[in-house]
């Protein structure tokens, strides 16, 4: 009964913000259409007729930077909203960061929880969409084809930060996973051709320092914590910018905002993990969430509680940090990720 009241508690707060994100309003801009979800059109070269609305804004390459033709109140308002995104993902983060350690340090089947915390989500979107409270997206089968690459990242995000969690210590995973700006610099000058001015790269100097010194000087280094963070980090910086290439100004199915991109993405990756857990660690987890159980470390209920709140709080901190990926420049997104 507490696990189904900590989780309705998480998903009333992710939900609260994201009714909040997309309360209808004007557009103060004459001559410009109403927003149907009441966020800033994105720049004119993603408003054709044949693009979809919210799915240009959630993955247009110019991100916030669409809020220049809002009035100074409802800049304010936009600002409030993005903070209000970057709070809820660090917050939703702590969360998932304490429940996952707990579960990976009961039972060392990394694949087989990342599986599970990616499954749980599908019980969060499916009964929204099902019941009409969030409007289910359109795909077509070329429409999945687009977003398979992404799926394909989101899976090595979550795969690699879940292995180096389980490989080392939660503070060593995130002195690593602090170098994700370093990585999204790079992918981002590579895959979408732009650079930043030299004042912006030299900040990242000590972020590069920093994360090699405390490498060094870490007791629980592994190389397996390191690579799986690695992973993780180029994954993630490959996901933010492969999204922003490869669907702004594109008409990706219908209802395709930032929050059902994340669950779609969800679905998929789930889809993934499937069959690269059963190869990897086969159906070894039963018999030790049972030998845990009898031991008398966890009740099945409280185990089944632990896994359920880390899957819980791995898709709202997820899906916060989309929405505020439709915000900011990519490089932005992880600059906040860093500061998490």
């Amino acid at each position: 009964m507490m696990a189904m009241k900590k989780f309705a508690l998480l998903a009333l707060a992710c939900q609260s913000a994201s009714a909040f994100a997309f309360t209808p309003r004007s557009n103060v801009a004459s001559g410009v259409a109403k927003q149907q979800f009441g966020v800033p059109a994105v720049s004119n070269t993603f408003n054709s007729a044949r693009t979809s609305q919210s799915t240009a804004l959630a993955l247009s390459s110019t991100g916030g930077d669409a809020v220049a033709e809002e009035s100074a109140g409802s800049g304010l308002a936009e600002t409030l909203k993005v903070g209000s995104y970057f709070a809820l993902w660090y917050l939703f983060n702590i969360g998932y960061n304490i429940y996952n350690k707990q579960a990976l340090n009961a039972l060392d089947f990394p694949w087989t929880i990342a599986t599970i915390q990616m499954a749980t989500g599908i019980l969060y979107f499916v009964p929204l969409w099902l019941l009409g409270l969030r409007k289910a997206p359109k795909l077509s089968g070329d429409d999945l084809k687009t977003l398979f690459p992404i799926a394909l990242c989101h899976t090595g995000v979550h795969v690699g930060a879940v292995i180096a969690l389980g490989a080392g210590a939660v503070s060593f995973a995130h002195i690593v996973k602090a170098s994700e700006p370093v990585v999204t610099c790079a992918t981002n000058a590579l895959l979408m051709g732009e650079t930043l001015p030299a004042k912006v790269y030299a900040t990242l100097l000590p972020i590069i320092g920093g994360v090699a010194i405390a490498s060094m000087k870490e007791l629980s280094f592994t190389v397996l914590a390191l690579a799986s963070a690695m992973l993780s980090n180029v994954s993630s910086s490959l996901r933010g910018v492969l999204s922003k290439k490869t669907m702004s100004g594109k008409q990706i199915g219908e209802n395709l905002d930032a929050q059902n991109l994340y669950a779609v993405l969800t679905a998929m990756s789930t889809l993934i993990l499937i069959p690269m857990m059963l190869a990897i660690e086969g159906t070894g987890f039963v018999g030790a969430a049972k030998a845990v159980v009898e031991a008398g470390q966890f009740t099945s209920k409280s185990l089944s509680t632990l896994l359920l709140l880390g899957g819980a709080t791995y898709y709202l901190y997820n899906e916060v940090a989309f929405l505020a990926l439709g915000k900011v420049n990519p490089v932005t997104h992880a600059v906040g990720n860093t500061i998490k």
